[in-house]
């Protein structure tokens, strides 16, 4: 029997794991990058981020690099996962789903 929270999506709101940053940190970040003059080091200990993630937000034009070499990388084929790896992950992501059913955080 298929979880009833499984066709519920969560991404792109506050349970979205994958979101590090709100869109008012990042731009907070900028801030304090170019008024304050704080490295890119202590901003990612601030924050409690990589320093790369920091870079990204800081300078789009090397995010958007990365995203398209990235894009070429896969293409490639690497980064693929084993059909039991990606089992376990999507597992796992619906098990959380579930979790926030119960507790009543999404509906």
């Amino acid at each position: 029997m298929p979880y009833k929270s499984e066709k519920i999506r969560i991404a792109g709101t506050q349970y979205d794991r994958r979101i590090k940053l709100t869109p008012d940190q990042k731009e907070y970040i900028k801030w304090l990058r170019e008024k304050q003059l704080i490295s890119y080091s202590k901003l990612a200990k601030i924050f409690g981020v990589s320093k790369r993630l920091i870079q990204f937000i800081c300078c789009p034009d090397k995010y958007l690099r990365n995203k398209e070499s990235l894009k070429q990388r896969k293409a490639e084929g690497r980064y693929k996962p084993t059909k039991a790896e990606w089992a376990a992950t999507i597992r796992e992501h619906r098990r959380y789903k579930e979790q926030l059913k119960k507790k009543g955080d999404i509906k």
